[in-house]
């Protein structure tokens, strides 16, 4: 038996990781990048091989990843998190810079930034772990560096369904018994619809049969509805 909550008890970081080939450039959030050795000091991490990150690693042979601040704004991580590097220039959207090599990285809302050669790869099925071997790392100052467990418990962020760690959709709410109907002078509720992919909230009472939500692209069957 496998209880896929257990895995949440297990500490990550989150990560912006990038590259640059053939005149593309390409990133996405992980939650997978890990330092692995010393000495030499090498960094791997894992990406699902559907991202188009993947394959521009792959030509490139090198990547860059940056480790995210506790400030960074849910709307950066919708943007590398929850759209596709095949049709948008993630970097384009934010303030970004180069490596020595001519690799792409986030240059805003970054505690610490790093650079890698790729050395090796491992196929995992879903997956591909790229191991790296580290030509730059500088940390960057500002906010403390951001975990999972900040992201979701203090941010209330949702796992992309491409990640290594994704649990699949939420359960839907179970349907509760008829409450006591409220006072007369009671304040009325207010009425929102919450993204289950990346928590974003609309606040309306009924959401139209086209919405798109504006941080992941999920469709209006992946809101729940909510009240306050």
């Amino acid at each position: 038996m496998i209880d896929k909550k257990a895995f949440r008890s297990l500490s990550y970081g989150l990560y912006v990781v990038g590259a640059a080939a053939d005149g593309v450039r390409a990133g996405c959030v992980v939650n997978t990048f890990a330092q692995v050795t010393s000495a030499p000091a090498q960094v791997s991490v894992a990406i699902n091989k559907e991202n188009a990150t993947t394959g521009v690693i792959r030509a490139a042979g090198r990547f860059t990843a940056v480790a995210l601040d506790e400030e960074t704004p849910m709307e950066l991580i919708g943007t590398f998190g929850f759209h596709t590097s095949a049709d948008t220039d993630k970097f384009g959207a934010w303030q970004s810079a180069q490596d020595e090599a001519g690799m792409p990285y986030l240059a805003e809302h970054a505690a610490a930034r790093f650079s890698a050669k790729v050395v090796s790869e491992l196929d995992l099925g879903t997956h591909v772990l790229f191991v790296g071997e580290v030509t730059e790392a500088e940390p960057a100052g500002g906010a403390a560096p951001m975990t999972y467990a900040f992201y979701h418990q203090v941010k209330g962020g949702k796992t992309p369904p491409k990640a290594s760690s994704y649990e699949g959709p939420a359960e839907p709410a179970v349907e509760q018994p008829a409450a006591a109907e409220a006072p007369a002078d009671a304040a009325p509720k207010r009425v929102g619809w919450r993204c289950m992919l990346c928590g974003y909230i609309e606040w309306v009472d009924e959401l139209p049969d086209d919405f798109v939500c504006p941080i992941c692209g999920a469709g209006k069957e992946m809101f729940e509805r909510i009240e306050e």
